[in-house]
């Protein structure tokens, strides 16, 4: 259904279909299908024009196919909004540029020491500044407290939430000194489910208190350390909300980063294709409450549906949203505020990206080994 042919009138000023459609597309991160552009994604990102996009490892084939790609996507948008140019580059089994084999963050965790984190960190930003990205998707916030959890495991720094807390932030400023926005992940925790939020919904059964005091910390500490941009998760957390995840809860992110945490940066949802949301309630409903939740930004990675029809769907449901809804117009007036606020932070003095020599290069090379070396006297 395509949208209506009528803007309108809200909070005093004038209101195009223009308006609307250009806030949705902003609001909108989206992924690629393979290592080069088709003319149906050409033509859809000019339409669309989203707020950035995510690649995978589908998408890479050597460093410099990524920096053409990622100059691409760039030059497709307009000046005024220059593109989240984002990707997963964690260390251990979620690395999407491999030139390295940067460790599970478990074995930097297990050495407990800040400035080796930073430097881990330093030196993977520097990797993927030289191919033109702008954000990781990292460091994972969760603390890993269920020895069955299918999908973060060693992906997490530790089982100690203070401990994690110190490497998050740590890593986090490693990423921003060298040029990529950190984001941590996934609120307000994912390490204590014991199925993977990509086939299923998770719930994590514990109490307000056990929240509180191991899952949050984190996240708390990151906030206080001036975290530009959250994830959220894909978890039922009935002490929170007993009828719906994270990602599409008011009691989670408004009332408890939003209000609670004091949180005022960019929360992006995780991937609505993942099976959690997808499928378990009408991509519009998934939209309507993970906005009225306070989600500026929605990841569709196109990892499980690799065509555009999701991506198409969701900026036609935003669009319609603020059209029919004063409060989502509010909602998505916010989330763009705080989208540019993130970019001018980020990119006011924008510096040289790094030669492509520094991806996979000796030194780095050395430092991974070392980790490698080290960590495997760590428990």
């Amino acid at each position: 259904m395509a949208p209506s042919a009528h803007g309108r009138r809200a909070q005093g000023d004038e209101t195009t279909l223009a308006d609307h459609k250009r806030r949705a597309g902003q609001r909108i991160l989206m992924g690629i299908g393979g290592p080069a552009l088709t003319a149906d994604e050409r033509r859809t990102i000019r339409e669309i024009r989203p707020g950035g996009f995510i690649l995978f490892a589908r998408n890479v084939v050597e460093p410099a196919q990524v920096l053409e790609l990622n100059r691409e996507l760039w030059s497709l948008l307009p000046d005024r909004n220059p593109p989240l140019l984002s990707v997963d580059q964690e260390g251990g089994r979620v690395l999407r540029v491999k030139s390295i084999r940067w460790p599970a963050m478990r074995t930097v965790g297990n050495l407990d020491h800040l400035p080796t984190t930073q430097q881990v960190a330093s030196a993977m930003a520097t990797e993927l500044r030289a191919m033109g990205f702008n954000l990781n998707f990292a460091p994972v916030a969760d603390v890993d407290s269920n020895p069955r959890n299918p999908v973060i495991g060693d992906r997490s720094f530790g089982r100690d939430p203070d401990k994690v807390s110190h490497q998050v932030v740590a890593f986090a400023r490693g990423l921003e000194a060298h040029g990529i926005i950190a984001c941590v992940k996934h609120f307000p925790g994912h390490g204590d489910t014991d199925v993977d939020s990509h086939k299923a919904l998770p719930v994590v059964d514990k109490d307000l208190y056990d929240i509180q005091n191991v899952e949050l910390i984190p996240f708390r500490t990151a906030v206080e350390a001036g975290i530009g941009m959250v994830m959220t998760s894909h978890v039922l957390f009935p002490a929170l909300d007993d009828q719906y995840p994270a990602t599409m809860s008011r009691k989670v992110l408004h009332r408890l980063l939003r209000e609670d945490l004091g949180y005022d940066g960019v929360v992006i949802s995780d991937d609505l294709e993942m099976k959690a949301v997808r499928g378990r309630w009408r991509m519009a409903e998934v939209l309507d409450r993970a906005s009225r939740a306070s989600v500026d930004l929605f990841c569709i990675g196109r990892s499980f549906e690799p065509d555009l029809t999701l991506s198409i769907e969701s900026w036609e449901v935003l669009i319609r949203l603020q059209e029919s809804d004063p409060g989502h117009h509010a909602q998505a007036r916010t989330a763009v505020r705080r989208l540019d606020a993130l970019r001018e932070r980020h990119w006011l003095d924008r510096t040289p990206l790094p030669p492509l020599s520094m991806v996979g290069s000796a030194g780095f090379q050395a430092l991974a080994a070392d980790l490698h070396r080290r960590g495997a006297g760590t428990v």
